[in-house]
């Protein structure tokens, strides 16, 4: 018998010990999730500045390329349209004519800098 309690009095400290470290974890974390409290509110406070002017920046760049397609198209545009005139024209029939279109959609607009 000597054994049998040796062993249920192990067991029954490491079980309370287990337990009395879980709660004092559990303190510690909320001591540290309390003192970290004022430091989060501070970094959420100085980002919000940085992710405004993001947002300011981002509207502008899609303003810009807004821009830069629209001029980009009415250009194509007339070009097309000189071509198709030329090509009408068909006063000199010896004349050819070769028109090669390329638009590449792989590389990104490079945004003009201030």
């Amino acid at each position: 018998m000597g054994v049998s309690s040796f062993f249920s009095n192990l067991f029954g400290k490491a079980k309370d010990t287990t337990l009395d470290l879980a709660v004092e974890a559990e303190v510690k974390l909320e001591e540290a999730r309390e003192a970290a409290t004022p430091y989060i509110e501070k970094a959420k406070e100085a980002a919000e500045p940085v992710l405004e002017s993001a947002a300011a920046y981002a509207q502008e760049a899609r303003d810009l390329v807004s821009e830069f397609v629209e001029k980009t198209s009415d250009t194509i545009g007339d070009v097309i349209e000189t071509v198709k005139e030329k090509l009408s024209d068909g006063t000199d029939e010896n004349k050819t004519i070769a028109v090669e279109s390329v638009v590449d959609i792989s590389e990104k607009p490079q945004l003009p800098e201030d």
